[in-house]
């Protein structure tokens, strides 16, 4: 495998870093958020939810990203 599809796999996946970030920002927020307004708990449950679940997705497209750099530019 070549070095450089390595490095390019390496930074590929330093996605999950960003989205593990930017989870636990968003939920410290809204957890401080539901401590201000706990009759706002419905709302920013669904949003805080629906920020995670793509943020998550960000973390999965560069995880199959790397793979894919892997497995059909290491050969």
């Amino acid at each position: 495998m070549s070095t450089l599809v390595a490095i390019g796999a390496g930074i590929a996946v330093l996605t999950g870093v960003g989205a593990g970030i930017g989870i636990g920002i968003a939920t410290g927020r809204a957890v401080d958020a539901i401590a201000r307004q706990p009759e706002a708990e419905g709302k920013i449950r669904t949003s805080l939810l629906l920020g995670c679940a793509l943020a998550e997705a960000t973390a999965v497209y560069g995880f199959v990203i790397a793979l894919c750099i892997i497995l059909f530019l290491g050969q």
